[in-house]
């Protein structure tokens, strides 16, 4: 009887373990964030002191702005980028160099961020002696996060370009549109979804990066994977438990509200659809 039971139900009880295994940690963190002392093997009582001293926090509170601001110009640079070098392997299979460009787009995907980050360091002192900028900072991290970012941006929009279909361009050529219109016009509002997709990728990796912006930040200059990393180094602090918990709060939130807004459009889609079928 148990082995029925089990056979049948072996598949939810493994979605939950993985499901426990992925957030139990992030569980705790949360719970945590409301410890009224500073233990972080024992639950001590319900507080909000935390999250009060994040809020007086200005480590915290700049790193947060100097994150969204680097991770926002990055992911337009990427998304950019990314759709120009896509667009390039996809539509022109065959020019000098080809192989080469292809490989070193997609070489940041595979590259330990510590190469990345020790090489690019080796670029801008260089840069700096030579040309006496750019100085290391808030331009540095975003060059750093752009070549990093711009590889998978690049992966995202060319598998959504290699599905456009190319007799609809053909089509809008026929009738007299010129290529850059048959660009803005067809293949543009085509693959935007993917490019979003890619923007959005970069932001993450941006936002979430700490290796990279080790080596590339200055002085005065910290995103907030850096300031938590340095708190974190020097010992358990539970601000940064509240950070995290209101960073995730965030993420969660935005998810949901996107996969109601895609499951009302998916139905409105349908019904509109349901309708005119009725109406032929």
């Amino acid at each position: 009887m148990k082995s029925n039971w089990l056979n049948k139900h072996l598949g939810k009880v493994w979605l939950a373990l993985v499901f426990l295994f992925l957030y139990a940690p992030l569980a705790f963190m949360i719970l945590f964030s409301f410890n009224s002392t500073r233990q972080h093997a024992t639950f001590t009582g319900f507080s909000l002191r935390w999250y009060e001293a994040l809020l007086a926090d200005t480590r915290i509170v700049e790193g947060f702005i100097v994150s969204l601001q680097v991770a926002f110009v990055t992911g337009l640079l990427a998304a950019v980028l990314g759709t120009f070098a896509a667009f390039v392997l996809v539509r022109y299979k065959h020019f000098w160099g080809r192989t080469v460009f292809s490989g070193m787009a997609v070489a940041p995907m595979v590259m330990p961020e510590v190469i990345i980050g020790l090489s690019l360091l080796l670029l801008m002192v260089g840069s700096f002696n030579l040309f006496g900028g750019p100085e290391r900072g808030l331009i540095t991290i975003i060059i750093g996060h752009t070549l990093f970012g711009m590889a998978f941006a690049m992966v995202v929009v060319q598998s959504r370009l290699q599905e456009v279909d190319r007799s609809i361009e053909e089509a809008a050529m026929d009738l007299g549109a010129r290529p850059h219109q048959v660009f803005f016009l067809v293949t543009l509002p085509n693959i935007a979804p993917a490019i979003l997709a890619a923007f959005l990728l970069a932001f993450t990796l941006s936002f979430d990066d700490v290796v990279i912006t080790l080596f590339l930040s200055g002085p005065g200059v910290s995103t907030l994977p850096q300031v938590i990393f340095n708190y974190a180094v020097r010992g358990i602090n539970p601000t940064i438990y509240a950070a995290a918990t209101l960073l995730i709060l965030t993420v969660t939130t935005f998810v949901v509200t996107y996969a109601f807004w895609v499951l009302h459009s998916t139905r409105n889609r349908q019904r509109e659809m349901a309708e005119a079928l009725r109406g032929a």
